[in-house]
């Protein structure tokens, strides 16, 4: 179960994207990782997951950040192929 602080901040990050950063870097980071650290409204970007991660931690290591790739309902995808 996620905790309030956790959705507080998930929904913060979303917001911050969707207001601040979307229209800005889908254009040409489409597929690439954002993680926003939301006390801050700094954001980091890395071709993976991983980078955008440890990019946020390196400059806010006891704050969460939330990530989400660029151009994407979620930073991944999950699903099974019918055969």
């Amino acid at each position: 179960m996620v905790s309030a602080d956790t959705k507080s901040i998930i929904e913060r990050a979303k917001r911050i994207y969707a207001e601040q950063l979307q229209a800005v870097l889908e254009p040409q980071h489409r597929n690439r990782f954002i993680a926003i650290e939301p006390e801050s409204g700094e954001y980091f970007l890395g071709d993976t997951f991983d980078e955008a991660v440890k990019s946020a931690r390196a400059k806010h290591p006891s704050r969460l950040s939330h990530t989400i790739r660029i151009g994407h309902r979620a930073a991944f995808h999950m699903g099974a192929m019918q055969r």
